[in-house]
């Protein structure tokens, strides 16, 4: 089990009206491949080679567990991923903001899933209440000091919590729970839940679906295309848990019916 606690440097101390307040810190995070630079992202410190493994995963860069490290120069804000990576990068960098993770990306080509659509659940299906009480067991300190962060957890089939992840942005907490997978060599998450503390989008169906997960559960609404991607690679979507109640979008079958 991986629970998320507050990096250091993850939070910050401002002075506003007179008072004190803690608040989340946003930083960038540079992701190399040797010499290479690949990636800028805007992050909250914590788990970085988590972060980047994670991101470079669900690219299609790598395929497997990968030696992380940190750069002589601007050491806190650079990993450099040990290459080969497993396809040429296309010509275009990345540069992600906190709250979109394909935000500026030049064509859809960029961000379609190249991954193949997931199998039948291999168990009973999952009763809603279960799925409707993941973001109650969310381990969420970060949050609960700075009201900043979002959070991605991994749930086995029973609820019980594996691995936690807080960030500024959704998808790096996405990121980082799927990071730590990798490195645990849990992936594909085929019998895995992942569940997040906000709204569902695109990005979080791709990178769910890339990683084999094939249930996604979120507080927030989805949007169009999240549920269309999730129709399409037969994962099982599911919004507005909350108050013991869940819509499910997607791939109904692995949810026991009303």
């Amino acid at each position: 089990m991986s629970l998320s606690n507050p990096a250091p440097g993850s939070v910050a101390v401002i002075t506003h009206d007179g008072k004190r307040d803690t608040v989340a810190v946003e930083e960038p995070l540079e992701i190399r491949s040797g010499d290479e630079p690949l990636a800028v992202t805007m992050r909250t410190p914590g788990h970085d080679e988590e972060l980047a493994l994670g991101f470079l995963y669900g690219e299609g860069l790598i395929d497997g567990p990968r030696a992380t490290g940190l750069t002589d120069d601007l050491a806190n804000n650079t990993i450099v991923v040990a290459g080969p990576l497993t396809r040429v990068p296309a010509a275009r960098r990345f540069y992600t903001t906190s709250s979109c993770g394909v935000c500026g990306k030049g064509a859809i080509e960029e961000v379609i899933v190249h991954s193949e659509r997931l199998p039948s659940w291999p168990g009973e299906p999952l009763d809603r209440e279960l799925l409707a009480g993941l973001p109650d067991l969310l381990v969420q300190p970060g949050f609960a000091r700075t009201g900043g962060l979002h959070a991605t957890g991994l749930f086995d089939p029973a609820a019980a919590l594996v691995c936690v992840r807080e960030d500024v942005g959704r998808h790096n907490a996405m990121d980082k729970v799927i990071g730590w997978a990798l490195t645990e060599g849990m992936l594909p998450l085929s019998s895995q839940l992942l569940c997040v503390s906000g709204r569902l989008s695109f990005e979080l169906v791709q990178k769910a679906a890339v990683a084999g997960a094939p249930v996604l559960v979120g507080v927030g609404a989805p949007t169009s295309l999240a549920v269309e991607l999730a129709r399409d690679r037969n994962l099982t979507l599911c919004g507005f848990a909350r108050g013991g109640r869940v819509n499910v979008y997607s791939a109904d079958h692995r949810v026991k019916p009303l």
